[in-house]
């Protein structure tokens, strides 16, 4: 924030009227701004730009066009569904925005042409002079200029935990003041230096409002989109060319590429994702996670990195005493006496320290009487009282900060020495510390002041300790046996955080300070923060960089928080998890929300996130090499049939049973082996699955048809015995692609065996049925129904063969080309 020249040479009276009239129409009004948006009817058609979604509908009108208006109603509801859906999410941002701009107050009261008076915080400009008492939201940026024990709460800006008292100064000092920060005790004068836009609030929410990064799923979506469009373009292309060199009609020749088109498109897919993701939301429900995004599940699952808090997550937050020791290291009960009365006698700012003194203590302050005390503050980081008991002279009790304490007591340099020595020593131990001194003063004094704070005698050390969760040390095993790993990103320092993860088993393997982020450029940082583990002394712009830094690296980061500092970290990673007691606005910038524990309770999200890809996954590489080898298949056979090699209602209906077959997919079991690591939608590693398994598809496809030109077959018995033996071989296979391994020992869900052998069943029956005439199917021969059953069985065999070598392939590939990918990510 700069200051603005002008405002240097202002008087206590403030601005005039006019002035400042004048300066509200150059900066604006002090509002936090909103989000520049378009209309929400063209909000809503820009959701359509996906081309899976533009091919989607394109096929729904086909379908309407050839007479299929069932098939075309139901892929309209699918698209018009998924894209509503992603619509209304988008709005949280804007939910996030209105809980930041209720954080700040309505009014507040201005010194105008010499006068108090509350105005509207709206009308504050650089240059107003505030009043501040205990209890008010400071309403913009700014400068205190007079200040009576001033303390401010700035949790909700920097996530410090004590208030910190002010003092006057200029900005970026003790004085600085900041919009959204509340006064805990006091008053004060601030001159506003910044409002609206210009402030340190309205930064986070402009992080909040930017444009996230596209999650995973719907990033990767958008590409295997384009991959089917260029697809089905050149496919259908060839078709056209060839029926028009033939000099076939051109009308069926055109219904037949349009027939391509349809049976090569996805069609089910935004319903087998809705429906997966739904169902692993509910299933996380039942693991007290609340989903914001269905597809936060997805991301969930290909998380590398979970970056978090120590306190709360692997701690905790319930800060106790661990012991206390005199100057020469032993216990001390008469440090533990002391410090209590120094607790329980302090009226003025009161810390979870003091709560976990006075729990332990067994009132020794029965019996001593206060005359007066100096409260704590941040500058001189102490707080002394001064006690009497009977007819005993006043006994001063300081308590502090242990480099404070130690300063103002009457020591040998080597003694000091020491005492700073143990107190490092201490830290590295994981403790945080407190000092206690005492100075008898003589039997008149009633009063104390700063300078009684010095040649007091150095009593001992108060030792406090975050005792870990207890079910820390298995979640981060856990964690890291999903090939997940934990990163801390905390304000504490770097020895009590290092303790920390000592204590839980957590490999350190590097550590990074809020100064040294400061100091690396973007690259140098994203290097830097894929080889640590603690990043300490961060402030909220730190973490949010750290975030950015890790996902620029190629790593899908998840980030766990609960405070409005936060919310800019969780919206710039992957995935944001919050907690059901989390402040407003994280809980809005959250994707995952967990109502009953944490570390544990992520980890069963992770393991949903990858059922749900592996179900995806599992769809997509079923459809797009059984569609794309039945296609080329169809499309060679026009180079050489007379006729078409099945009639293009023939074609919806095969589309229509292979369709109903794949509807069980959500629900299948996933092998445990596909739990064991973070995934990620792989275009390449589809497009490759299709070019291997659709021609080896197509293969069996023209072996049946010279066994069926063979037997001398008519058009009818043609598209009869083909039929037969595409829905055969396109459905049986999703038992081979279900799974990375031995189909024989991974067992399918019931539900999908059910919906497999049903559908291969109807169609095997139909030919022999009254309603085969209907569609222009006849009766085949005993025998040609036993070859085709003989060649779907080598054909499974076959694909189980290709299956193995396709991501044998893969992953040789990936390890050529990609040497500087991290090693989570090349693992997938």
């Amino acid at each position: 924030m700069t200051r603005d020249p002008e405002l240097t040479t202002l008087l206590p009276a403030g601005l005039t009227q006019q002035e400042a009239d004048a300066r509200l129409r150059t900066h604006g009004p002090n509002v936090i701004p909103p989000r520049g948006r378009h209309s929400v009817a063209i909000e809503y058609l820009l959701h359509f730009r996906n081309p899976l979604v533009l091919l989607l509908i394109a096929s729904s009108a086909v379908l309407g066009w050839t007479g299929d208006l069932p098939s075309m109603t139901i892929i309209l509801a699918i698209v018009l569904a998924s894209v509503t859906l992603d619509f209304v999410q988008e709005h949280r941002a804007e939910r996030a925005l209105a809980r930041l701009q209720a954080t700040v107050a309505a009014t507040a009261v201005v010194v105008r042409d010499g006068v108090r008076r509350p105005l509207p915080v709206s009308d504050l400009v650089p240059g107003d002079v505030v009043l501040l008492t205990a209890g008010d939201v400071v309403p913009a940026d700014g400068a205190v200029t007079k200040a009576d024990r001033l303390f401010v709460n700035e949790a909700a800006l920097t996530g410090e935990t004590y208030p910190v008292e002010k003092h006057p100064g200029p900005p970026g000092e003790a004085g600085a003041v900041r919009m959204g920060t509340s006064v805990t005790n006091g008053t004060a004068t601030m001159l506003v230096e910044a409002t609206g836009a210009r402030t340190a609030l309205a930064a986070i929410a402009a992080d909040l409002v930017a444009p996230r990064p596209d999650p995973p799923l719907e990033r990767e979506a958008r590409r295997f989109g384009m991959m089917i469009l260029r697809f089905t373009f050149f496919l259908v292309l060839f078709v056209l060319l060839v029926n028009a060199a033939m000099h076939r009609a051109w009308l069926e020749s055109f219904l037949f590429a349009v027939a391509l088109a349809v049976g090569l498109t996805p069609e089910l897919l935004p319903m087998i994702v809705s429906v997966t993701l739904a169902r692993g939301a509910l299933r996380l429900a039942k693991h007290h996670v609340i989903v914001k995004r269905p597809s936060a599940i997805y991301a969930l699952g290909g998380i590398d990195i979970l970056c978090t808090d120590k306190t709360g997550t692997l701690t905790e937050a319930a800060i106790r005493v661990a012991g206390t020791e005199d100057a020469s290291g032993h216990s001390s009960d008469a440090v533990a006496s002391l410090a209590a009365l120094n607790s329980h006698f302090a009226s003025g700012l009161r810390s979870p320290l003091d709560d976990a003194i006075l729990a332990r203590a067994a009132a020794p302050w029965e019996g001593w009487r206060k005359l007066d005390e100096l409260p704590f503050d941040f500058v001189r980081r102490l707080a002394s009282v001064l006690v009497v008991r009977h007819d005993s002279p006043p006994a001063l009790i300081v308590k502090g900060a242990p480099e404070d304490v130690i300063a103002r007591c009457t020591l040998e340099a080597g003694d000091r020495d020491a005492l700073v020595a143990r107190f490092a020593s201490l830290g590295r131990e994981g403790f945080r510390v407190l000092a206690v001194a005492t100075r008898t003063l003589p039997v008149d004094r009633a009063r104390i002041t700063g300078d009684d704070e010095n040649e007091l005698a150095f009593l001992g050390y108060v030792k406090f300790v975050d005792p870990p969760l207890r079910d820390a040390a298995p979640a981060l095993s856990g964690l890291a046996h999903a090939g997940i790993e934990v990163k801390i990103v905390t304000g504490d320092n770097e020895w009590v955080a290092q303790h920390v993860c000592e204590s839980l088993g957590l490999p350190v393997k590097g550590t990074l300070l809020g100064p040294q982020i400061d100091g690396l450029a973007d690259d140098a940082l994203a290097a830097a923060a894929s080889t640590a583990t603690l990043f300490c002394r961060v402030s909220p712009p730190q973490k949010t960089r750290v975030i950015r830094a890790l996902r620029g690296h190629g790593h899908v980061v998840g980030f766990m928080g609960d405070g409005i500092n936060d919310a800019p970290a969780m919206h710039a990673a992957d995935v944001g998890i919050s907690v059901h007691g989390a402040a407003g606005v994280a809980r809005e910038a959250a994707d995952v929300i967990l109502t009953r524990g944490r570390l544990r309770v992520v980890r069963d999200g992770v393991m949903e996130g990858r059922r749900t890809y592996a179900n995806i996954m599992k769809y997509l590489m079923m459809v797009t090499s059984s569609n794309f080898g039945n296609m080329l298949s169809m499309a060679a056979a026009t180079l050489f049939l007379p006729f078409l090699p099945m009639l293009p209602v023939q074609i919806l209906l095969n589309n229509l049973l292979y369709d109903l077959s794949e509807t069980a997919i959500p629900f299948d079991r996933v092998d445990e082996g596909e739990l064991r690591r973070p995934h990620v939608f792989d275009v390449r590693e589809i497009q490759r699955f299709m070019l291997v398994m659709g021609p080896v598809s197509s293969l069996f496809d023209l072996v049946t048809f010279g066994l069926l030109l063979a037997l001398g077959a008519a058009p009818a018995l043609f598209h009869t015995g083909w039929f037969m033996e595409s829905i055969a071989t396109q459905v049986l296979v999703i038992f081979v692609i279900r799974t990375r391994h031995d189909p024989l020992r991974s067992r399918p869900h019931p539900l999908l065996v059910g919906t497999s052998l049903g559908v291969v069943a109807v169609a095997l029956s139909l030919p022999f049925t009254p309603l085969a005439h209907l569609v222009g199917f006849v009766a085949p021969p005993a025998l040609l129904v036993a070859v085709l059953g003989v060649l779907v069985a080598v054909y499974l065999g076959l694909a189980q063969v290709c299956k193995h070598w396709v991501y044998r392939a893969h992953r040789e590939w990936k390890r050529r080309t990609l040497p500087d990918a991290p090693a989570a990510a090349a693992a997938r």
